[in-house]
């Protein structure tokens, strides 16, 4: 689910986007932060859940000298917990953090 977090003024998270998705994959259960910067600080989103689809897909927008003279953009399809398909832009501002490891106890 999304949501919003405000921790007194929101400031700008490390990017850590900049790898592109290959090591994204359909299965993996990640974290992502996504951010908007503004004058008094930035907007931060985070979403959680399994990755269903990932990959470049381009936008109606046009792009000079690109593929088709269309802007692509890396997009992360995920399934979050209760059920909601949620389909993210990632960019330069964007935090990938890969939770399949993460509090596995067994």
């Amino acid at each position: 689910r999304l949501s919003k977090r405000r921790q007194g003024k929101p400031h700008i998270v490390s990017p850590m986007y900049d790898q592109g998705t290959s090591d994204i994959r359909p299965g993996q259960r990640i974290r992502i932060t996504r951010q908007i910067p503004r004058g008094s600080g930035a907007l931060v989103s985070t979403v959680e859940g399994e990755v269903l689809r990932v990959g470049q897909q381009k936008t109606g927008s046009w792009f000079a000298h690109s593929l088709d003279k269309k802007l692509w953009l890396d997009r992360v399809e995920l399934r979050t917990d209760d059920g909601e398909i949620v389909v993210c832009n990632l960019d330069q501002l964007s935090v990938v953090e890969h939770l399949d490891h993460a509090g596995a106890s067994d």
